[in-house]
């Protein structure tokens, strides 16, 4: 007997054995099927993952990590159901007529899983290789644009799903319009919350990693994260401050982070002694001003005698750093302000500071 001989009868008498054995061995056949299938994939996928990694192109290596546990999650559904098709030929039970929606729900919650685990992959990978390349990237335009399409997959994902189950989109939809009436009222500093958020990601007043503050409320910090309901602002004394998006409609916000130059714009005094002496310190002021290598002489600069104080004569001087940078400008600063001590004490006068002076009447005598 031949090897084809033997496997053609051992199917016919698996065929005329209506009992259970057949049954098994179905079954077992096709959970076989599915986990050599679901062991080859993954198998595939650890071997392209080294080839994919040293590409220049983003979408695979999201399209890898995405991929398999999805793919691996649709062969056990796919593989679960047929057997229990098998099972419901045999048995006949009402229960097994839940498959087909089962089944189909389940391939679109992949779909949706697969989509989601792409879209935060390709987040990833573009804010990574944008830092690794010293690239800039509004990380906040990213940000909302990956949580858009995840918004849109879950509607998409729902409205099919609920189709698939025989429900009405367009009835859906009428009910959604009437019962969102009722939501709003009920939820409506949650929406206020989300439409802020998105008014935030359209005018983009801030982004992620910028200095704000707001004169209108105690909120100093630097942005760490903007969400659909709040947005989290690191102090500087790094707690985490978290605010309503729905704030930020109502309140002014200053962002430090975008300014094109930071000011120096300082008071000095020197005493009424040194009147004489005032207009050349000043002059000698402003000529170091202006030949500052860290200062910028496209912007307004000035050095004039201010006022009479009670204590001294004050000049003030106003001008613009090149750098935004904190710590830079603090040490241009510093720079800045010796160099104008030097220049008082080169012209032989001192900087004032508070005295009082008492005038004794001419033939006044004190008695000890």
């Amino acid at each position: 007997m031949d090897v084809s001989t033997f496997f053609s009868e051992l199917w016919s008498d698996l065929q005329q054995n209506q009992g259970g054995t057949f049954l098994v061995i179905q079954v077992f056949l096709v959970v076989l099927a599915s986990l050599s299938l679901d062991f080859i994939q993954k198998r595939l996928a650890g071997k392209f993952s080294g080839r994919v990694e040293v590409t220049k192109q983003l979408w695979d290596d999201a399209l890898l990590f995405a991929l398999p546990k999805p793919l691996s999650l649709l062969i056990w559904i796919v593989g679960i159901s047929f057997a229990a098709q098998i099972l419901a030929g045999h048995t006949g039970a009402a229960i097994f007529n839940a498959i087909e929606p089962i089944r189909a729900v389940g391939v679109i919650a992949v779909i949706c899983w697969f989509m989601f685990r792409f879209i935060l992959a390709m987040e990833h990978n573009i804010i990574t290789r944008a830092e690794l390349r010293g690239e800039s990237v509004d990380i906040t335009t990213v940000d909302a644009i990956a949580k858009l399409l995840r918004v849109s997959v879950i509607i998409t994902a729902i409205l099919v799903a609920l189709q698939t189950l025989g429900f009405s989109i367009s009835g859906v939809l009428a009910f959604g319009g009437i019962g969102g009436i009722a939501i709003g009222f009920a939820a409506k500093d949650i929406l206020a919350n989300f439409f802020g958020g998105l008014m935030v990601y359209l005018d983009r007043p801030f982004a992620v990693g910028d200095w704000i503050r707001s004169p209108d409320r105690d909120i100093e910090g630097t942005v760490t994260k903007i969400g659909w309901r709040l947005t989290c602002i690191r102090t500087f004394d790094k707690r985490p401050l978290y605010v309503p998006n729905s704030v930020f409609a109502n309140i002014s916000v200053q962002n430090p982070s975008r300014m094109s130059h930071r000011r120096i714009n300082e008071t000095i005094g020197v005493r009424y002694d040194d009147a004489g002496k005032l207009p050349e310190i000043v002059a000698a002021v402003k000529n170091m001003l202006e030949t500052h290598p860290d200062i910028d002489q496209s912007q307004t600069l000035m050095v004039n005698f201010n006022t009479f104080s009670p204590s001294s004569l004050d000049f003030f001087i106003y001008t613009f750093t090149r750098t935004t940078n904190w710590v830079e400008f603090h040490q241009v600063k510093q720079n800045v302000l010796f160099q104008i001590n030097k220049i008082i004490e080169q012209h032989g006068a001192e900087i004032a500071f508070p005295t009082s002076t008492i005038h004794i009447p001419d033939g006044a005598t004190l008695k000890e």
